[in-house]
């Protein structure tokens, strides 16, 4: 492809061989008539076929491009490192393990167009996950909303879009993805949610567990108090050159 997509899509994947050949089969066919897309799948240290499935498919599939982290990195790493390689100026970011539908990104992109911009993040409905993996991530969220004010009932959902300059001028951070609307609220930008389907995983296992969400999360949720209460105002398009 000569020209730029419109849509770059973002799959931070570890182990996920199994998942990664029908997760871009239904991307392709949820968006093929709509919109001009790339997937950009970034590898994290897979120890199983998810690096030689990627050489091989994107060989052959120019929409498809694999990018390999050094040395396994986590989440927010992997995310990063693909969204700066996206070459779309609007992204959308989506787990690897299949546990998104494809299907739920039109209406995220015609929400996205209604706001008007920010951040559009999927809420998930009759989730697929172990109870407690939900428990886990309920609590989280309700200490998360609390803390920090910013009203979204989930926030660990994969499935979310945003400009590609807008993600880029967040202070980044490891573990930054669970905060993305509360970061976005920062940036004085609109965030919205559209519930999204939840699917059981196609392979692989989990990497988190109820001690990551409520350990290391409240170290990161205690910093990003801090970022909120350090925010500079901001600027006042009225007050700026003379004439």
């Amino acid at each position: 492809m000569n020209d730029s997509p419109r849509l770059s899509i973002v799959i931070p994947a570890r182990d996920e061989a199994a998942a990664l050949p029908f997760l871009f089969a239904e991307v392709a066919a949820a968006l093929d008539a709509l919109v001009s897309f790339e997937v950009v799948v970034v590898d994290d240290g897979s120890t199983d076929g998810t690096w030689a499935w990627l050489r091989s498919a994107s060989a052959t599939e120019p929409r498809l491009r694999g990018l390999r982290l050094g040395k396994r990195m986590g989440q927010s790493a992997a995310l990063l490192a693909g969204i700066r390689a996206g070459r779309a100026e609007l992204i959308a970011t989506m787990d690897g393990d299949g546990q998104n539908d494809p299907a739920d990104l039109p209406g995220m992109l015609e929400a996205w167009a209604v706001q008007g911009g920010g951040l559009i993040a999927g809420l998930r409905i009759r989730r697929q996950d172990s109870w407690g993996k939900r428990l886990g991530s309920a609590v989280a969220n309700a200490v998360r909303r609390r803390v920090l004010g910013d009203g979204a009932l989930d926030t660990g959902a994969g499935l979310k879009l945003f400009r590609r300059s807008d993600y880029l001028a967040l202070p980044a951070f490891d573990h930054m993805h669970r905060f993305l609307p509360a970061l976005f609220l920062r940036a004085g930008l609109p965030v919205g949610f559209v519930a999204i389907r939840h699917r059981a995983r196609i392979g692989g296992r989990s990497h988190y567990g109820i001690l990551d969400r409520l350990g290391a999360g409240m170290i990161d949720m205690l910093g990003m108090l801090w970022l909120k209460r350090r925010a500079l105002p901001l600027a006042d398009p009225k007050s700026t050159d003379a004439p």
